[in-house]
């Protein structure tokens, strides 16, 4: 039995306290109840949690805006700055070092450079590549200024041309998104994040709960429907996911939403079993709109380096229903991660990466910029 919760809207009359039909846990069964604010009783079952908790007044102080102002853009570039400031001082520190008492590039220059670039995260093929086109300009370069300019350009280049600008366009009404991804990368949040930044594009938002292994992440996520305005559908814990999937998409179609989010249990990519859960997920969505999901977004923690690029592999292979993975997250690029996994995943999965986090805020979470991430990087 699913429990849907709509937004009130302010010319509601607020449903009597005798309608309201719940179980000892106080989840409600009235499909036409906004959600059960949280009484702060229960002890918060994962980490994740208890930052919501923390989050909960900031959240609630953001009011929605339009658009982002110049203000705003600014503060995330800086923002993302602080966040590539361990890889920078790398690149820029041991780049001056490199050259102290030398006016050429010679080899065993070009060997440092190399160790250098593999050191900052971006993986041994992708610095193949970055040192193949560094090597060819090599007889131009004389200065540590000169070498930086080279690197960031090879950098740009490399990513502009691996990774297609995708827009994906909301053609059918409700475009569907599923979020995949492992445990503790941040798949919840996001989901939060991307759909108030839908409405406040003006869209009709409905988040389906289909995690149902972990109470707790129902719960962070309805937090973040109900600070954002979305409706949010959820069953019982332990219920089939894929059965939470239909009710949402159900509920979408009935209520003429835009955009729906489809939450999945985080699991390890290289679990078969729960993989094929995935699959189930998919082709039960798909019965009631053919062609959805529309999207699948995997989210991907940036503070695991290499081990990213595996685990997009794996999804990407095992999600092959409607083609794969169609898109990339990258959280947690907040200073505790080298910056150079970014680099590493656009070249080597060719797959666009849409979004990149750079902390907890609503607004800490904008579309990727290949220029502006090069830019911040040196």
């Amino acid at each position: 039995m699913a429990f849907w919760f709509k937004k009130k809207n302010k010319s509601e009359v607020p449903a009597k306290e005798d309608s309201v039909s719940t179980d000892k846990d106080g989840t409600a069964h009235d499909s036409g109840l906004a959600p059960l604010k949280d009484t702060g009783e229960r002890e918060p079952l994962d980490p994740d949690v208890r930052a919501m908790d923390d989050g909960r007044e900031k959240l609630q102080k953001s009011a929605p805006s339009p658009g982002r102002s110049t203000e705003e853009k600014s503060g995330f570039f800086s923002r993302l700055k602080s966040g590539l400031a361990k890889t920078r001082e790398i690149l820029t520190t041991d780049i001056q070092d490199i050259f102290a008492g030398k006016k050429q590039i010679d080899d065993e220059m070009l060997e440092e450079i190399e160790e250098l670039l593999i050191t900052s995260d971006i993986g041994v093929q992708t610095t193949m590549a970055l040192m193949n086109d560094i090597s060819r300009k090599a007889h131009k370069i004389a200065t540590p200024g000169q070498l930086k300019e080279t690197i960031k350009q090879s950098i740009l280049t490399l990513m502009e041309s691996a990774v297609p600008q995708a827009s994906p366009e909301h053609g059918t009404k409700p475009h569907v998104i599923m979020v995949v991804g492992v445990n503790g990368v941040g798949k919840t949040t996001t989901i939060g994040k991307l759909a108030s930044r839908e409405i406040r594009k003006g869209q009709k938002v409905l988040i389906a709960a289909a995690d149902t292994f972990r109470a707790a992440a129902v719960e962070q996520l309805s937090i973040w429907a109900e600070r954002a305005g979305a409706d949010f559908v959820r069953h019982k814990d332990n219920a089939d996911p894929a059965a939470v999937a239909y009710d949402g998409i159900e509920a979408a179609l009935a209520r003429g939403i835009d955009t729906v989010f489809v939450d999945t249990a985080g699991r390890l990519h290289t679990k078969i079993n729960l993989m094929e859960e995935l699959k189930k997920i998919q082709r039960t969505i798909s019965k009631k709109i053919p062609d959805a999901p529309h999207e699948i977004l995997l989210v991907l923690d940036a503070t695991t380096g290499q081990n990213a690029l595996s685990q997009a592999k794996l999804f990407h292979e095992s999600m092959g229903i409607t083609g794969g993975i169609t898109g990339l997250a990258l959280t947690k690029l907040d200073g505790t991660a080298k910056g150079g996994i970014v680099i590493s995943i656009c070249q080597q999965l060719k797959l666009p990466l849409l979004y990149v986090g750079v902390g907890e805020g609503i607004d800490d979470l904008q579309p990727f910029d290949a220029k502006q991430f090069v830019d911040a990087l040196f």
